[in-house]
């Protein structure tokens, strides 16, 4: 028997993906999404690291697009927490990633291509205490509508990062824990994300 579409589909649905720390949207989760939320479109970003244009761009990136949610990957999805009043799952987000950019101040090689050929960036102190000042209010104004929307999930042999008790502090019920490590690869994607995806949008919902 033939498996039906991730989504009784009435409009393009699309999904934006936010990358983590020193990586871009030529990250491989962006194409393992592409595979496995097929037709949906996948949206994937090179995310600047300064916290003021990686906002600006996000946040352009959503009144251009109008993504139907939201996928954040570590300091992805610190970024995707902040995209208030949309669908969005946060895959073993950093909401402290000013701890770990002071581990690594000065010039930090990407892990994967940029689009416009950069090979390193720059971390400064200036940058860390953005991305500081940022984290003091980043669950403020936290409403039950914006709980619903939002899914955290966390994998349990994490060596990075560990904000699964933090996360469920200001989203009560909506924490998600699977077997792995930080960086998901696509049977833990594919067994564990879409089914929280399918989830989030009822049988026949027009999106």
């Amino acid at each position: 028997m033939a498996r039906p579409p991730l989504f009784c589909i009435f409009a393009p649905v699309k999904v934006l993906f936010i990358h983590g720390l020193a990586s871009s949207g030529a990250y491989k989760m962006a194409d393992s999404l592409r595979i496995l939320l097929k037709p949906c479109e996948v949206i994937a970003p090179d995310v600047p690291i300064e916290p003021a244009a990686a906002l600006a761009l996000l946040e352009r990136v959503c009144a251009e697009q109008d993504p139907d949610l939201v996928v954040g990957l570590s300091l992805g999805g610190f970024w995707a927490q902040k995209l208030r009043g949309r669908r969005k799952i946060l895959v073993n987000p950093d909401f402290h990633v000013s701890t770990l950019l002071r581990t690594m101040t000065g010039e930090v090689k990407y892990l994967s291509p940029r689009r416009d050929g950069s090979v390193s960036f720059l971390v400064t102190e200036e940058i860390c205490s953005a991305y500081e000042a940022l984290e003091r209010t980043e669950f403020d104004a936290l409403g039950p509508a914006e709980i619903a929307l939002t899914t955290g999930m966390f994998a349990e042999g994490d060596e990075l990062v560990h904000c699964g008790p933090e996360f469920e502090m200001h989203y009560p019920g909506r924490a998600v824990y699977y077997p792995g490590a930080h960086l998901p690869v696509f049977p833990e994607l594919k067994r564990y994300l879409v089914p929280q995806v399918r989830a989030m949008f009822s049988p026949g919902e027009e999106i």
